[in-house]
């Protein structure tokens, strides 16, 4: 059996408990079939209102989940047994916008100031495209999805301005509608696409070079499918320098305990 097909059978807290060693620093991309997963960005209380605001002018890149009191590391009914500072494969961490460290373990990084916000994640539907007979190329290849910052500008909020940032799949042709028409029933893990086809209306020159995660091969008859991404307010942080914000890695996210269409 393969590393995606283990980990599709995982229970959400039984991959939590991988990811708490500290030893499994993966896309969570094919993890846990049939749940939902979610981007993670912490600040402190008060850009809090900033982030939020952020959230609700860019719902489609930031779709909330949950958000957390000061200081509390636990995302109460989306696993009430999780510890955020824990339980995802790696996290980094952001001072003025820069990228000082990435750990598998944010316990010394969490501050009693910090506001935790949970953040809708495409990788939720693709079991839902999967079934629907649409093939995840990175999956079958092994790979974290690529993920590229776009030229369309998300509305912004106090502090909080920058890039739409996109997850990008090759569909083949034929099954474009309905890969559209299966993502289109999870408006909180992104929604339909937001772009099909040609790159250069996002403003991305080469697919081969995403700016997180890994290029992924297409196959004859794929067309390049994009979808608005959580990595969106890690590209906020980057343009807008806040002091300090904790986010997960790239396609290493935190595993809820709600079903896929639960998670609305």
């Amino acid at each position: 059996m393969s590393l995606p097909d283990q980990a599709s059978l995982l229970t959400p807290s039984q991959a939590r408990a991988l990811f708490r060693t500290g030893a499994m620093p993966v896309t969570t991309s094919g993890w846990c079939r049939g749940y939902a997963q979610a981007n993670l960005l912490a600040v402190p209380r008060e850009l809090a209102f900033d982030a939020l605001l952020f959230a609700y002018r860019n719902p489609g890149p930031c779709p909330v989940l949950a958000v957390t009191d000061p200081g509390d590391p636990h995302p109460g009914e989306l696993a009430t047994t999780a510890d955020l500072r824990t339980d995802l494969p790696a996290y980094r961490i952001y001072e003025n916008g820069a990228l000082t460290a990435e750990v598998p373990d944010a316990t010394e990084y969490w501050r009693d100031d910090l506001v935790a916000f949970l953040i809708g994640c495409s990788f939720s539907f693709e079991a839902a495209l999967a079934s629907a007979g649409v093939p995840v190329r990175h999956v079958e290849q092994g790979r974290n999805v690529p993920m590229y910052v776009t030229s369309r500008p998300c509305r912004p909020a106090g502090v909080l301005a920058g890039p739409l940032v996109v997850s990008m799949r090759p569909i083949p042709s034929a099954l474009v509608e309905t890969a559209v028409e299966v993502s289109s029933r999870y408006p909180a893990m992104h929604g339909p696409p937001v772009h099909i086809g040609d790159p250069s209306g996002l403003g991305i020159t080469d697919l081969a070079r995403p700016d997180f995660g890994d290029p992924v091969a297409f196959e004859t008859g794929d067309v390049p499918v994009f979808w608005a991404c959580g990595v969106t307010p890690q590209a906020a942080v980057m343009a807008s320098k806040p002091p300090y914000a904790v986010t997960h890695a790239p396609g290493q996210m935190f595993i809820t305990d709600h079903a896929d269409l639960q998670a609305r």
